[in-house]
């Protein structure tokens, strides 16, 4: 491994790859066989049912019920059908990165009409029916998701734009909630509390990456609630939440992502979209929030976009009281705002990965200058498989230095 974190090769698109496997290979690749409810009909779709609801799908998603797997790890950055709830120990990598048009149907927690609302930012439909919950991202293919609600009744030619329920406002955890000094790890999906207890006892670890929202975020967060944060608050966790917005045109999840096309009006949509989904997990004014900007090939238009749709954020985030925070690799972004950092408009908190096993917030690619006084997070290890209290998690190993914003 190099010393720092390596662009990783560019894959195939999402889409194409996963449509020329079978039902069956695509299923084996996702940990979990197809459901024989799955029945097929004409030409490229088939049917799906659940709990008396049928949807038609194309004929080359997977569906993967989640009773018979419940370790298999709801992801959004392949195709599939995903049918009822993940258990609590899902088998997901330390992260996953991209989006292509998917389905998880689950049952809702509550009675509901039939409703649809979309998230435009994030590309993502949320609906409910009778007995069902809905959620159903998409890609670059969004009438492809509309004709996949719509085959089941569900009102999609009415939905309305999202808001994040305010369910969070008794649940608020204090801005310090984002300061910690000392280990932490994120994993690409929010830990049950169970897991979350046990690594409280027996890890070294004392504060946890989030993932609250963006068009580019793969991996479902069943759990991730506001009385979840508040919970984890309460145990002595501490956060550092990650919003996967769009990516620079050379990133290393290729055309499996949505890219950076225009940065200004992107950066300030991803902005208000993190501060919204931060705000319904409880997450208030002072919050530290890291855009997730994975590794990528720098230079000219690129570089100059990047730097755009950061400063874009930054800004839209001071405007709504919250603090800004980026991830990148050194190699990449880290790079790029240390050469502009006299002309750039740079994040509160720098949260860079060098995967070189050394647990400091010091690198030599970092000038002492630039994000000193307590505003660093240093990835050091990645997709790292550990057990604490006879529960395993992969994840991402962190070392922090986040203080308080300076008066």
């Amino acid at each position: 491994m190099s010393a720092s974190r390596p662009p990783r090769p560019r894959p195939r698109p999402v889409r194409r790859a996963v449509r020329a496997l079978t039902a069956l290979s695509a299923a084996a690749a996702l940990g979990a066989a197809p459901l024989p409810a799955a029945r097929a009909t004409s030409g490229d779709t088939k049917t799906v049912t659940y709990r008396g609801h049928t949807f038609t799908v194309p004929a080359g998603w997977p569906v993967v019920d989640l009773a018979a797997h419940p370790t298999a790890c709801v992801r959004f950055d392949r195709h599939a059908v995903y049918l009822g709830t993940p258990g609590e120990r899902q088998d997901c990598p330390a992260r996953a990165t991209g989006r292509a048009e998917s389905l998880w149907v689950r049952p809702a927690t509550t009675p509901a009409k039939s409703a649809v609302t979309e998230n435009r930012t994030a590309r993502i439909y949320r609906a409910t029916a009778d007995g069902i919950a809905v959620t159903a991202p998409y890609g670059g293919d969004r009438e492809q998701i509309r004709r996949v609600l719509d085959s089941a009744g569900l009102p999609v030619a009415a939905a309305r734009t999202e808001k994040p329920a305010d369910a969070a406002a008794a649940l608020t955890v204090p801005a310090v909630a984002t300061t910690h000094r000392g280990r932490g790890f994120d994993a690409c999906t929010a830990p049950s509390q169970t897991s979350m207890n046990a690594w409280k006892t027996a890890s070294p670890y004392a504060a946890v990456g989030i993932y609250i929202g963006g068009v580019n975020r793969a991996c479902d967060q069943a759990k991730l609630t506001a009385s979840w944060v508040q919970t984890q608050y309460a145990k002595g966790w501490r956060f550092f939440p990650l919003y996967v917005g769009p990516q620079a045109a050379t990133s290393s999840c290729g055309d499996a992502c949505a890219a950076i096309s225009e940065p200004s009006q992107q950066g300030r949509a991803a902005a208000e979209d993190a501060v919204a989904q931060a705000g319904a997990l409880g997450l208030g004014k002072g919050t530290v929030i890291y855009n997730d900007l994975e590794g990528y090939e720098r230079g000219g238009t690129v570089t100059r976009q990047v730097l755009d749709y950061l400063a874009a954020w930054t800004e839209r985030l001071h405007e709504l009281g919250y603090r800004s925070g980026a991830y990148g690799s050194v190699s990449s972004l880290a790079a790029d705002l240390v050469a502009n950092a006299r002309t750039a408009t740079l994040p509160d908190v720098l949260h860079f990965a060098n995967w070189n096993d050394k647990d400091t917030t010091d690198d030599s690619a970092l000038p002492a200058a630039l994000w000193s006084a307590h505003q660093r997070i240093h990835q050091y290890t990645g997709n790292s498989r550990e057990t604490y209290g006879s529960v395993t998690i992969n994840i991402d190993r962190d070392q922090l230095d986040v203080g308080a914003a300076a008066p």
